[in-house]
């Protein structure tokens, strides 16, 4: 609960975030559009302040913390103010879920998968963004984590670890993108995006409910 309780705090500033890094932010971006698909209901668990669904296209979000979800609101999101392991939607409700960032943060991962899982639509997506802990980005945040307001409370997993849980559920057609491949504070212009993972700290996972 304290995790959710320093994104009610800090909620403008952490959205301020993304117009000082606005690079790094625009290379997450253009990561994440590639597996977006096109013409498609999806829901964003964790959507924060809409940083992402606005450009990606996403209508309707889930965010526990309320500060967060008011700005997501203002953005024009229809926020849903609930957990991620108790989603209030139906069965097969949405072509496809994207969670950005949202994994490290989860005190369940894997129910929150369930989760996701169960209202995605058969032969729909779940596309996660996310932090490699076994990255260079991954491995300073863990460093300065106790320092960090907003990562104080997170738990970075690798892209090993995510892939584990995916196949797990039955997921299959499993694609992966990197990118941001130095220090967020430092780029100058929009980083590329590359196949695979092991370099890039922010990675992408795609994955087809069977």
């Amino acid at each position: 609960m304290r995790g959710i309780q320093i994104f009610e705090e800090w909620a403008e500033e952490y959205d301020k975030w993304f117009d000082e890094h606005k690079f790094a932010y625009e290379s997450e971006i253009l990561a994440l559009g590639t597996f977006i698909p096109k013409n498609s209901k999806g829901l964003e668990v964790g959507v924060g302040t809409g940083r992402f669904a606005v450009p990606l296209g996403i209508q309707i979000g889930v965010e526990p913390a309320r500060a967060m979800a008011d700005i997501a609101r203002k953005r024009g999101i229809k926020v849903y103010e609930a957990k991620a392991e108790e989603l209030p939607f139906d069965n097969e409700s949405f072509d496809f879920i994207l969670m950005t960032t949202t994994i490290c943060f989860l005190q369940n991962p894997m129910l929150a998968l369930q989760e996701s899982t169960r209202v995605i639509k058969s032969g729909g997506y779940i596309i996660i963004g996310m932090i490699d802990s076994d990255s260079f980005l991954g491995k300073a945040y863990e460093l300065e984590k106790k320092d960090s307001k907003y990562y104080k409370y997170a738990h970075f997993y690798s892209v090993n670890q995510v892939l584990k849980w995916v196949r797990k559920l039955g997921y299959c057609h499993i694609k992966i993108c990197q990118t941001i491949f130095k220090n967020p504070g430092k780029i100058t212009a929009t980083e590329p995006v590359k196949d695979g993972s092991g370099r890039g700290g922010f990675v992408v996972i795609s994955a087809k409910k069977m």
